[in-house]
């Protein structure tokens, strides 16, 4: 990334916001409980945000989560890193979640990163999340799964029961015109649909891909659920180049319908 920006704002935050609080954590094999997960609490785009942080790797990957690696620059954009701890030798990610729950409406993202370009180990996801592994979840990301020839843009519906598969759309994608990119999803309560722009926009100038799933052929949950980021490594595998990776969410907006 071009920009650079110190730590001093989230430094002041975690130390005014501890938290040791349970909570529910996301792995690729199901649910479990654990303590200290949360290290601090951050403000971005008038939402407060938990940083997650627990004391041993977890899911997804499982990888391991540092508060270093989130903070809120003094331009108020949220900047996630992906790094290797040189005392440790360990690959650190980052993940965010709201307090607040959200349902129908608009969700969007202003995101700055090369993500049509990402290693292929590395993941960046935009999501609503229920805390039920595999089940009421709509996602953004943007990884190729641990294979170089796969797709980075992957849009995905989780189903509400089980017995429903999810439903799921990939693609190619270049960005031309830089780094900027608008992720947005809409919310129904029969559909859900995703749209991804060029630049930093509003309206439906620029899309340059977009799928919309409907039910009953996609399981659609109308549960309201907080909104997650995060970015982590595909089954805790170090980057294949060996890079570190620094994304920055210029903005997060909600708009119900």
């Amino acid at each position: 990334m071009k920009k650079i920006y110190h730590l001093i704002t989230f430094t002041a935050l975690a130390a005014i916001y501890s938290n040791n609080c349970l909570a529910t954590v996301r792995i690729d094999s199901g649910i479990v409980i654990s303590k200290k997960q949360i290290a601090a609490t951050i403000s971005f785009s008038g939402y407060t945000w938990n940083v997650k942080a627990p004391e041993q790797p977890q899911g997804p990957g499982p990888n391991v989560w540092s508060a270093a690696n989130v903070y809120v620059d003094n331009e108020g954009s949220l900047h996630l890193k992906l790094s290797k701890n040189a005392a440790t030798g360990k690959w650190e990610c980052a993940e965010v979640s709201t307090n607040e729950k959200f349902g129908e409406g608009t969700y969007q993202w202003q995101v700055e990163g090369p993500l049509a370009t990402l290693d292929k180990n590395i993941v960046l996801g935009l999501f609503n999340y229920s805390g039920r592994d595999g089940f009421d979840e709509m996602d953004m990301e943007f990884a190729q799964w641990g294979d170089s020839n796969n797709p980075h843009l992957n849009y995905t519906i989780w189903p509400v029961d089980k017995g429903t598969n999810k439903a799921y759309y990939t693609a190619n994608f270049t960005m031309p015109g830089g780094t900027y990119t608008t992720q947005r999803f809409i919310r129904k309560a029969k559909s859900v649909t995703f749209k991804s722009l060029y630049g930093f926009v509003d309206n439906d100038n620029n899309v340059f891909d977009s799928k919309t799933f409907k039910s009953p052929a996609s399981s659609i949950s109308t549960e309201p659920m907080p909104v997650y980021i995060n970015l982590w490594l595909y089954n805790g595998q170090a980057p294949s180049d060996g890079k570190g990776m620094e994304i920055v969410i210029h903005s997060f907006k909600f708009i119900p319908l």
